[in-house]
């Protein structure tokens, strides 16, 4: 029984599935291979223009795409197959990185072209970031998707350590185009690997006539009406516009209070990625002892304390244990919140929600960053630091109550208990809004409970596409009730019928058995029709 236990929660279980551990490896490769573009490029960027506004540009390209472009990006990944859409998404990065190798090794990369590629390549983690976190969940077991999430954090931490140093390296032996060419080579192992998954994957089963802005819709209003993933993102929201203070300040830390240079900050970044690593391979252990909520409140004090005394202490070898210390902070609070984010989501809607929790993760990211950086130039750094170390541990402890991993008990697979809508005639998918009547007859001693049960239904309903919902009372005839709620088309009504989960039948159940009828109530839909309109 020990052993079985020991297993089911070992850190690296899920290497034991060898799809996952394939997939894994590739995109640690391609990682180290982004990590040495990032510090070729702004390597580059110091070689082609002394402005500092340049230079900074270079990390703006590479964060900005996948703030505008992660929620469409979330879109297509649920309209179209993942893996296929994996593999054009790591193809086209593939071109623009030997682009950008061969024009440097030419010397004939410019300023601008250098955002302009960049920008392409951010574009690409863009719409690689939820396609990929989407498919991570079909790979393993739902039991192993905590030190699933986990190690993807290691590999970002592990990467993080070995590819600015080894793009250092080859721009100091080599050339000043080689970490781009690494970086270009970086892409055909994970294409490899995709080309090996897709004979190995299940086809996933779609269904025709998705539009594609109707999608996003349906996509963020599920996301906002799922409480689960609504906490998750009130969290990641207050964690990231707190503890990114240190991130976009660190530049300023080493140089202004602690006399370093590029190397020490080299070490330093090192540190954090380590101190993640470990926390990483302990967390199975670390969570028998702390809920969810909790790892994330030592996590963001954690942080936080190591943000204040970077403010009070001057010691070059006490700021690398802090920088352990954060590391270890950071690792506990963002796995926590992302195993959050992918327990809360159905597979129909999975890569769109985690694109919103992404829009939410990187808009906390960029509004902390403008907001200290202009504290720090309005008052002092360390006032900054203190600052948001402080508020960090404020917000942490109000918000406490907002419980994360809701979905780690939830069955959110489809129960398919609505049976087929009755039509006349064949309807087109595409056709629509849809308007659907849902006929209720309740006796007056149910009447309150019959209210206070279907309100609940609201957004069930809505997180699975509806709007316009509301119930009425008839003033004829007494007990009558109506539900009606509205679908972009016909596509999206049956689709709505194949994505309710066995978690919602529960309260859809117990009002459907307040209806005093035999056959209980009844469903009536109605299609939009225009003089024009064809069936």
């Amino acid at each position: 029984m020990t052993n079985k236990n020991t297993e089911q929660t070992s850190a690296l279980s899920p290497f034991k599935h060898k799809s996952f551990l394939v997939m894994w490896i590739a995109t640690l490769v391609s990682n180290i291979g982004t990590w040495m573009h990032s510090v070729g490029a702004g390597w580059l960027m110091t070689e082609l223009s002394s402005s500092a506004l340049l230079v900074s540009l270079v990390q703006t390209a590479t964060t900005l795409p996948v703030f505008i472009f992660a929620l469409p990006a979330g879109t297509l990944a649920d309209l179209f197959d993942k893996h296929k859409m994996l593999l054009v998404i790591n193809s086209f990065m593939l071109s623009v990185a030997l682009l950008l190798a061969i024009l440097v090794l030419n010397e004939m990369v410019t300023p601008t072209l250098l955002l302009t590629l960049t920008f392409l390549l951010g574009i690409g983690t863009a719409f690689m970031a939820p396609t990929w976190q989407a498919v991570i969940p079909s790979l393993i077991p739902k039991k192993d998707l905590p030190q699933a999430v986990a190690l993807g954090s290691i590999s970002i931490n592990v990467s993080r350590a070995i590819g600015p140093a080894l793009s250092g390296v080859l721009i100091a032996t080599v050339a000043l185009s080689s970490p781009f060419f690494v970086n270009a080579i970086t892409f055909v192992f994970i294409i490899m690997a995709l080309f090996w998954l897709l004979k190995r994957r299940e086809k996933q089963p779609t269904l025709a006539s998705k539009r594609f802005w109707p999608a996003i819709k349906v996509g963020v209003s599920h996301s906002f009406n799922n409480p689960a993933l609504k906490a998750t993102m009130l969290h990641i929201l207050i964690f990231m516009i707190f503890a990114n203070a240190f991130w976009a300040l660190l530049p300023m830390i080493i140089r202004d209070n602690l006399g370093g240079n590029a190397s020490y900050y080299g070490i330093v970044m090192s540190l954090i990625g380590i101190g993640a690593v470990i926390t990483a391979l302990y967390l199975p252990k670390i969570k028998k002892y702390l809920t969810p909520n909790r790892l994330v409140l030592v996590g963001t004090i954690l942080v936080s304390l190591a943000t204040l005394l970077f403010a009070l202490v001057n010691n070059k070898i006490i700021a690398l244990i802090l920088c352990f210390s954060f590391g270890v902070g950071w690792m506990l609070v963002l796995s926590t919140i992302n195993v959050s984010a992918q327990q809360a989501l159905p597979e129909w809607v999975r890569a769109r929600g985690l694109a919103v929790f992404m829009v939410i993760f990187f808009g906390g990211m960029s509004l902390g960053s403008v907001a200290w950086g202009w504290i720090a130039e309005i008052s002092t750094l360390n006032t900054a630091l203190i600052s948001s170390a402080l508020g960090g541990i404020a917000c942490s402890l109000l918000i406490i109550k907002f419980k994360l991993q809701q979905g780690a008990n939830m069955d959110l697979s489809p129960s398919r208990h609505w049976p087929a809508p009755q039509v006349h005639s064949q309807v087109e998918n595409d056709k629509g809004p849809v308007k659907i009547i849902i006929h209720y007859k309740i006796s007056e001693a149910n009447r309150d409970k019959f209210l206070s049960k279907v309100k609940g239904l609201k957004a069930s309903r809505r997180r699975n596409g509806a709007y316009n919902w509301g119930i009425y009372e008839d003033t004829e005839v007494e007990g009558h009730f109506i539900e009606h709620f509205m679908e972009v088309s016909w596509a999206h009504h049956l689709m709505h019928h194949e994505n309710v989960t066995i978690e919602d039948k529960p309260l859809q159940d117990e009002v459907k058995a307040l209806d005093e009828r035999e056959n209980g109530p009844t469903v009536k839909h109605y299609l939009y029709r225009t003089s024009k309109n064809r069936r």
